[in-house]
């Protein structure tokens, strides 16, 4: 044995980790389930996988229900006010990127948001278990009711109305809208059929009231209808007395123009009125905040008049603005250039203090075009984007804010803001983001008003059981952001009278708070900076609208599409042992083993060095104990 150590061999060992795939099991934790009565159906299916002993033998199964989010499955009560399908299997796909992980999803189909599920990308099959009713019902539905967020006043506003039958007999129908003393508006007489299942018309109301405005609509029941709760919809719109001008001068036609103008009109309270610089014969008196693309010499009087007006202004630099000229003006900034244009990504800036700009994902929009060089800003001023080189931060202003001398002024050091526009679209569907980020910094510009200490962010109108957020912007008196204030909201029941008070909690720049579950009603609330003689009011109202009952049966074409799409199978809710032998008879789900060699030295084996110390006291015991030593 001392000869081996000395030898000191290696010894190869392996061992072998059988790794078993993964069964995913989605469990709908929407009210869809609960208002269909099948909870105990899904509860019951849920046992019936997970206690199966030969599913269990051949799988890991994990199991996570899902809402409008996918979570680790602790408890089911169907409270969930939205499903979001789409969402669940796509967080399960990230979760087992790489390994053999089929998915059991139990649900009615029914998705109220997030992206349609049937299309959805999965490198998993899914097989989807129908619950919820089947069976096909005379059903109307106002299935949408779209209008602007903004009118004027006395003046029309359309409101489009679509409806969707469903059944095969010729039913009639009245449609009408009341405003918010309950007198009917608009009325329309209809008519559907298993043929004429759907319609689509235009009420024009006069907006008679400055304000928001609340209007309900519904549609008159049919016989032998079921489910009435989706033929009533509620919506609003603010009605304003005036409107923001904005003046839009440009040497060049280019994409941003058309961008630029449809982020601010988005806002149906701002217009925005576009001229080549070379055609603009008017004052810019009449304007409430003029936008200077790609300035050159032939800017020399709007920029005299900008000066001597004190005008608000927005400047947008790029590769065809004249550096030399802008540098002679003395705007407040300057850029030292040389003729060679730069690509600048954006990096957003958290300690940006202007007003509230939440980050959009700037880092990941297409870079801005301008001309190189050091830029120098000779001006208080807020930085709300840094360029970005390459990857490398430059700590050089992309976008800039400034208030001097009662003047608001802005500089963005690029071209190119309509690619973000696509870019913002193409990442979430909507240009919302994008056009909200364009709007705060118009509102911004336009106003003239003394700039409030306290600034508030809520919508007018929310469904039944929301989460009702609030977002609240504060500064000190020298209106820099003051992270140390202490907020409070006060709501106010109109009908009961019954308050709720609610702190708020800093989240980043800004303050926010939520409340959910409100019972429907109109609400007022009043925001206090506790210690200062700051307040601010508002109001709201929820509906009773309840997108998780506007349902009538489970959205089985749907699901067979999603089964369909990712080579899985759909199943119905009483089909568990042919989903089980589907599962269990699949050889594309198999185990995996890992096997791994170790080389070990002999010498690195303690228990051998044990084993000769116990030798040799053994030994010695034995001589000592027969007197050889």
């Amino acid at each position: 044995m001392l000869f081996a150590l000395l030898i000191n061999p290696k010894i190869k060992t392996t061992q072998t980790d059988n790794v078993k795939p993964i069964l995913s099991i989605l469990i709908d934790n929407s009210k869809s389930i609960a208002y269909f009565k099948d909870t105990s159906s899904v509860n019951s299916f849920v046992n019936q996988l997970q206690n199966d002993n030969l599913l269990n033998d051949k799988f890991t199964i994990k199991s996570y229900y899902f809402d409008d989010d996918l979570s680790i499955r602790d408890s089911l009560k169907f409270l969930g006010n939205n499903t979001n399908i789409s969402e669940a299997i796509t967080k399960v796909n990230m979760l087992y990127d790489n390994e053999i992980a089929p998915i059991v999803i139990l649900s009615d189909g029914n998705q109220t948001v997030g992206n349609d599920y049937s299309f959805t990308n999965s490198k998993q099959p899914v097989y989807p278990v129908i619950f919820g009713d089947t069976t096909r019902h005379i059903d109307l539905k106002i299935n949408q009711i779209n209008v602007n967020k903004y009118s004027y006043l006395n003046n029309k506003f359309p409101v489009e109305v679509l409806l969707n039958y469903e059944g095969n007999e010729s039913v009639t129908s009245k449609f009408k809208i009341f405003n918010k003393s309950n007198n009917v508006v608009f009325s329309k007489q209809l008519r559907f059929s298993a043929t004429e299942n759907s319609k689509s018309f235009t009420a024009n109301l006069t907006s008679l009231q400055e304000g928001v405005q609340y209007y309900r609509t519904s549609l008159q029941k049919v016989e032998r209808e079921k489910n009435i709760k989706n033929n009533v919809k509620n919506f609003s719109i603010e009605v304003i007395n005036e409107q923001t001008k904005i003046l839009l001068l440009s040497s060049v036609l280019h994409p941003d123009i058309g961008a630029f103008k449809k982020a601010i009109e988005s806002n149906k309270q701002r217009k925005v009125d576009v001229f080549l610089i070379d055609n603009f014969k008017k004052e810019i008196n009449d304007y409430q905040l003029v936008i200077l693309f790609e300035v050159n010499k032939k800017f020399k009087n709007i920029i005299d008049a900008v000066k001597s007006t004190k005008s608000n202004y927005l400047l947008v630099s790029g590769v065809n603005t004249d550096w030399n000229f802008i540098n002679q003006n003395e705007l407040g900034f300057r850029k030292n250039f040389i003729n060679q244009t730069e690509s600048y990504n954006a990096d957003y800036n958290s300690a940006f203090q202007t007003y509230y700009q939440k980050d959009i994902g700037f880092s990941q929009f297409p870079p801005l075009q301008d001309q190189f060089g050091e830029i120098k800003i000779l001006k208080e001023h807020q930085t709300l984007l840094n360029q970005n080189i390459n990857g490398v931060a430059t700590q050089q202003p992309l976008l800039i804010t400034s208030e001097e001398n009662n003047q608001k002024t802005s500089v963005l050091f690029g071209q190119g803001i309509w690619k973000w526009r696509a870019n913002s679209f193409l990442s979430t569907n909507s240009f919302q983001d994008f056009d909200s980020f364009i709007g705060n910094l118009i509102q911004y510009l336009s106003s003239n008003k003394k700039r409030n200490r306290l600034d508030i962010q809520a919508e007018k109108l929310f469904a039944a059981n929301s989460n009702v957020v609030f977002n609240a912007f504060y500064t000190d008196k020298n209106y820099k952001f003051d992270n140390r204030a202490s907020l409070e909201i006060l709501i106010t029941s109109i009908e009961s009278k019954e308050t709720f008070a609610l702190p708020f909690s800093l989240d980043n720049n800004n303050y926010k708070t939520s409340i959910q579950n409100l019972p429907s009603g109109s609400y007022t609330y009043k925001v206090t900076a506790l210690g200062q003689n700051i307040n601010r009011y508002g109001s709201f109202k929820i509906t009773d609208f309840e997108i998780e009952a506007q349902f009538t049966r489970a959205n089985t074409e749907k699901l067979l599409q999603l089964a369909n799409k990712t080579k899985g199978k759909r199943y119905h809710k009483n089909e568990f042992e042919n989903l089980k032998q589907e599962l269990l008879g699949n050889s594309s789900y198999y185990t995996i083993q890992n096997v791994k060699l170790k080389e070990k030295n002999l010498i690195d084996w303690k228990w051998i060095l044990f084993l000769i110390v116990a030798l040799f006291s053994a030994e010695w015991f034995i001589r000592k104990y027969y007197g050889k030593v």
